[in-house]
């Protein structure tokens, strides 16, 4: 049996705990459909980001969906990243659908064409990107910063409407 070459051996190292950025988003609307905010805490060596945003007419899947998307998206360079999220529908989809839906030229299983699809495709642009290992984390349950995330995008909601009240009056 040959013995294999230098240029045939792949070796994937276990990030480097001091170097990978721990990402916990949230987003919500209410009512479904209806306006809606979503939330970004970065943290990477210690230091905190947050980021937030609000979307006058959406759905809670697609605020869910643009936190993770902005979240990466404000990475400067290619990282480990571990995403913290409380939506299986994210989790869910980029780590076990989106195979399928490719596949199927972006329709789901029934053949009807996937929802939000420009974010999904923004997300897997990122996955190019980064090394990103998606963890679900269940909501209302006392973890600190998903419940943080969860007040931040329930804030940029609330703060979305009321600048929506005083440029109508």
């Amino acid at each position: 049996m040959p013995m294999a070459s230098e240029d045939d051996v792949t070796v994937s190292l276990p990030p480097d705990p001091e170097n990978v950025v721990d990402i916990w988003t949230d987003g919500g609307c209410r009512p479904n459909p209806g306006p809606g905010g979503w939330a970004a805490i970065l943290i990477y060596r210690g230091v905190e980001k947050e980021l937030s945003g609000f979307d006058p007419d959406t759905t809670n899947n697609r605020m869910e969906l643009t936190a993770a998307a902005v979240a990466l998206e404000s990475l400067k360079r290619p990282c480990d990243v571990n995403l913290h999220t409380d939506s299986e529908y994210l989790k869910n989809g980029i780590t076990r659908w989106q195979q399928g839906w490719v596949r199927r030229n972006w329709r789901n299983a029934n053949g009807d064409p996937v929802k939000n699809m420009d974010l999904w495709r923004r997300l897997l642009e990122q996955q190019k990107l980064h090394r990103i290992h998606w963890k679900w984390v269940r909501s209302h349950v006392g973890i600190k910063l998903n419940e943080r995330a969860d007040k931040l995008a329930t804030a940029a909601r609330e703060e979305g409407l009321r600048a929506a009240k005083r440029g109508q009056g």
